[in-house]
């Protein structure tokens, strides 16, 4: 059997020290983020990605290897397995190529050529066989067939006994790994994908238009556009299929597997072969390209969506400062909520400004009282119906007082999920579920990580066809990159939700409750060490998620960074050798940068985190996120009907998908920037350009009002 760690060392580049020792640290327990962060002497600094890349080789390995087990006990209870088909599968390294082999030993239903085997017409089988690889002068198959008939085996005529023949040799012929692999082949290199329209949908009516007469080689179909194909078909709009010559597969097959000159052999083979393409090979073979496709065209999709939703996590945040978060509304009003610094809920109140003057003017005043009496340095404004208006509304409020808070458009995509979730009502019971939303809002401006993770990331919207991926393969990479963004950012201790702090390396959400009700309890964390009083969590789990964890004022100053607790005592000595308190810290950091590192180096604190130790004394506490920045959208442009081709406008990035990049500009209608108006140059990757959260200037090329699309550009931008 395979060697998996030597296989996966020269498979991902790596030294065997490296796969070795981080999958002992896999199986010790330890988290990707922990092992990244805090073992890199022990994995030669493998990152984030590298990891998460060799732990899924290695269970995908480590289950190829258990089927192959399972596969080869299967057979030899069959007493089938000859040596060359043994070590075969011991050498295989795809599913694919494994279940091919084990295709002709694997139980199946009744077949056709069950049902000749049934009737004694294996023996006819073998004789034809024998014929194909002999250039006998003259052979009369009527008269061998003829020794087959039989009433009682159910074989009336030489024909049928000739017709059984050829099925068992179909079924033997459509089960050889090396023709299945072939065609497979053939099928993803040189295949072309074709879909029509349903006659049922005239031009012009259907979102899947460019589909209509669509044609695309297989092998350079985009993601996008194979989860397109999926979803037309699968909503009754547009069929698809892969058109191939058929003529030279058969021909190919003919050449592989005829091999005498006798015309009448030659005639019967032929004929079998077409019925064992096409009734046994074509149609798996073509789904099994369609799927290989098909999980292609996912596993593109969902890092696409990872990466959005990296950047939204990772979006700059705004400060815990005083809040006034707005959710608006035409009818029903805007819900106002105000956050003081921590994201604590203050105080509510409905105003009605999109009604009659004299609503408008009370509302003014509410929101001027609420402004005034919290000293109200945010105001978030949820980006749905009636929010150009509101924006508009609270400029003008804004206009009659000298101290003026910083006014920002909130994305408030799966605000409405939150509000009407366990999360939300756990959190505010009393509270009604539009409220809720505008409390979502304004602590997504304040931290938008520590909000968005308590809401699914399928339904923040910056996804692409997500509903049509693998959604357990989707799942599995959100949370994985939830995880990696809160350990990166790190996590206040004494102020985190239970939903944050079940992020952090190390925490369940058991350990998560548990953290809560001792902060509840005894009040805030003093210190890490505290940590290990808190119920069902251990010294392993202290491990993982210390280092991560952070307590602001705290006793020990350390325990406001990155540095994990068990190099305190490496950074006492170079304080000690120094001259310095705990409390300098960034005086250890300058006075270190002229120290030679290497004295400090023991058996388990190396270069590399006595680097990492050195970039977080400069600036403890930092925070890694980028700086705060926010779009102005242009005065009078609320609807999709006020844009006009060639106007200027600035955006912010909400979507980057496989062929460009949505832009909202203020008109409750996001706008495409096509993967070719990105730029003055090629672009073969739009996140290469632009990302989630990030404000942009744009041009408008075209406005078509009854589809609701808006077509942008980019190109020309000097930023």
């Amino acid at each position: 059997m395979l060697n998996i760690p030597q296989l996966l060392a020269t498979e991902i580049d790596l030294k065997p020290y490296q796969v070795q020792n981080a999958l002992e640290l896999l199986a010790e327990g330890a988290t990707v983020p922990f092992i990244a962060r805090y073992r890199k002497e022990r994995t030669g600094e493998m990152n984030e990605v590298q990891l998460r890349d060799l732990f899924e080789r290695y269970a995908y390995l480590t289950e190829l290897e258990a089927r192959k087990s399972v596969i080869l006990n299967a057979i030899a209870e069959q007493r089938k397995l000859t040596d060359e088909l043994k070590a075969k599968i011991a050498s295989c390294l795809q599913k694919t190529e494994l279940e091919d082999l084990y295709l002709p030993y694997r139980p199946k239903r009744r077949t056709r050529a069950t049902v000749a085997r049934e009737k004694g017409l294996e023996p006819l089988a073998e004789l034809m066989k024998s014929l194909n690889s002999k250039n006998a002068a003259t052979v009369s198959l009527e008269a061998e067939a003829a020794k087959y008939v039989s009433e009682t085996q159910g074989v009336k005529t030489p024909q049928e006994a000739l017709k059984g023949a050829a099925d068992i040799l179909a079924e033997e012929v459509a089960e050889q790994a090396e023709l299945r692999a072939y065609l497979r082949d053939y099928l993803l290199e040189e295949g072309v994908f074709v879909s029509r329209i349903k006659n049922d949908h005239p031009e012009g009516t259907t979102k899947f238009e460019m589909y209509r007469n669509y044609q695309i080689k297989v092998r350079n179909i985009a993601p996008h556009n194979m989860l397109a194909l999926c979803r037309g078909e699968a909503e009754g709009v547009l069929n698809y299929e892969i058109a191939f010559d058929e003529d030279l597969v058969l021909a190919y097959l003919e050449s592989k597997i005829i091999k005498t000159k006798i015309r009448i052999i030659r005639d019967f083979y032929q004929v079998m072969l077409k019925d064992a393409f096409n009734r046994l090979m074509k149609t798996s073979i073509i789904g099994e390209v369609i799927s290989e496709k098909k999980t292609y065209a996912d596993i593109e999709s969902i890092k696409t969506f990872e990466a959005n939703l990296r950047e939204l996590l990772l979006s700059a945040p705004a400060g815990m400062k005083p809040t006034l978060a707005i959710d608006p509304g035409f009818r029903t009003g805007c819900k106002v909520a105000v956050l003081d610094q921590t994201g604590q809920f203050l105080e509510y109140q409905a105003v009605f400004p999109h009604q009659a003057a004299e609503q408008r003017a009370k509302a003014a005043q509410t929101i001027k009282n609420l402004l005034e009496k919290y000293q109200i340095e945010l105001i978030a404004i949820g980006n749905g119906t009636a929010s150009r208006e509101t924006d508009e509304f609270v400029a003008q409020i804004l206009q009659t007082i000298d101290r003026k808070p910083i006014k920002v458009m909130v994305n408030e995509s799966g605000a409405s999920i939150y509000s009407a979730s366990k999360v939300a009502l756990e959190e505010f019971p009393n509270l009604d579920v539009t409220v809720r939303g505008a409390i979502s809002i304004g602590r997504r401006l304040q931290d938008p990580l520590a909000e968005l993770v308590k809401i699914d990331p399928k339904s923040i919207g910056v996804g692409q066809y997500q509903h049509d991926v693998d959604q357990k393969l989707l799942k599995k990479k959100l949370d994985e990159t939830v995880e990696s963004c809160v350990n990166y950012v790190g996590v206040d201790l004494n102020t985190a939700s239970k939903e944050l702090l079940t992020f952090v390396s190390g925490i369940t959400p058991t350990v998560a409750n548990n953290i809560i009700a001792y902060r509840n309890q005894h009040g805030a964390f003093k210190n890490r060490r505290q940590l290990l009083q808190v119920a069902k969590l251990g010294p392993k789990a202290f491990e993982q998620a210390a280092g991560f964890l952070r307590i602001r004022g705290g006793d020990n100053p350390l325990d406001n960074t990155a540095v994990h607790p068990e190099s305190y005592s490496v950074v006492q000595a170079i304080a000690a050798d120094l001259d310095v308190t705990l409390n300098q810290v960034t005086q250890i950091a300058e006075k270190l940068k002229k120290t030679n590192l290497k004295k400090y180096v023991t058996d388990t604190v190396g270069e590399p985190t006595l680097r990492d130790i050195l970039s977080e004394l400069e600036k403890p506490g930092r925070d890694p996120r980028a700086e705060f920045k926010y779009a102005t959208f242009r005065e009078g442009i609320k609807e999709i009907t006020d844009l006009q081709v060639g106007m200027e406008l600035e955006g912010i990035v909400t979507n980057v998908a496989n062929f460009g990049a949505f832009v909202d500009i203020g008109v409750h209608q996001d706008g495409l920037v096509h993967i070719s108006q990105l730029a003055d140059r090629f672009v073969d990757d739009p996140k290469k350009i632009v990302k989630v959260g990030q404000v942009v200037k744009v041009r408008v090329l075209e406005v078509n009002e009854k589809l609701k699309r808006i077509s942008l550009s980019m190109k020309g931008n000097r930023e």
